[in-house]
């Protein structure tokens, strides 16, 4: 039984050290900036298994153009407790701490070619992106990041909004698909690109599943798909669009992206 708690002591925040190691490679935070955060509106949340922690969130709280929200900055779970939905939990017990502390958005940054990321922000969260950072933390030299331009969705998460906690009424069956993906040797390649007005109410677009292991088998393809698709993301959020969901198959997985301004993200009634 995994248990969570918010941490908020030296004692507690000591505790992260193993984990920042084990997951990013790289040396922790120094823990005066992370309790000054979570003196000053931040958020961090510990996942325990029995007394022993085996993850964590760290949040702290961030303004831009007039509005307050929580930076959701770090996420990190052992690597043998992954893939057992620890991080939804971590993310949900966020959601409750941060309506309780005033705040009405967490915003994120992930990588769009990283699917499993996308599916706990976008379909089981239902975060929305619609903003595109060009290697928004320069060259990254861990073991997940290194050899690629690091481009990043940011992810808001509208956590008190309709959006996020009515039913899902969009039936992505009528999603536009936007290019289409040959598979050889198991590697995904986008052989045909649909250019589109983008005027149609929602679009799909596929990209590859595992991109770590594209990256470990053929670093040219993992390039061809980082700047393909930071092209039409990037148009598509010009337009207006934003991504609203992720749908997992056996080699790809599909981006589905709906007009922003047909989202109810505003307060929940």
């Amino acid at each position: 039984m995994i248990a969570l708690r918010e941490l908020t002591t030296i004692k507690d925040l000591e505790q992260l050290e193993k984990i920042e190691r084990n997951v990013w490679d790289m040396p922790p935070l120094p823990i005066h900036q992370t309790l000054t955060a979570v003196k000053n509106g931040g958020i961090i949340i510990g996942a325990f298994d029995k007394k022993e922690i085996i993850g964590f969130s760290y949040g702290f709280a961030g303004f831009k153009d007039s509005q307050t929200y929580l930076c959701s900055h770090m996420l990190g779970i052992e690597e043998e407790y992954r893939s057992k939905k620890i991080g939804e939990q971590l993310k949900r017990q966020q959601q409750e701490i941060a309506i309780r502390k005033g705040y009405s958005e967490i915003h994120w940054t992930y990588d769009p070619l990283e699917t499993r990321n996308a599916y706990l922000n976008l379909t089981k969260l239902k975060g929305i992106c619609s903003v595109y950072m060009e290697n928004a933390y320069g060259e990254m030299k861990d073991g997940l990041n290194k050899g690629l331009p690091s481009d990043r969705f940011e992810v808001h998460w509208h956590i008190s909004s309709g959006h996020v906690r009515e039913a899902e009424t969009v039936n992505y069956k009528n999603a536009v698909p936007l290019n289409e993906v040959n598979i050889n040797n198991g590697l995904p390649s986008c052989t045909v690109f649909h250019e589109e007005q983008l005027t149609e109410d929602i679009y799909g677009f596929e990209v590859p599943k595992d991109f770590q292991h594209i990256k470990s088998e053929n670093q040219e393809i993992a390039m061809e798909w980082r700047m393909l698709t930071r092209k039409i993301f990037q148009d598509l959020f010009r337009a207006g669009y934003a991504a609203v969901h992720l749908i997992p198959g056996k080699y790809t997985a599909t981006y589905i992206f709906v007009k922003e301004n047909t989202l109810n993200l505003g307060g929940h009634k």
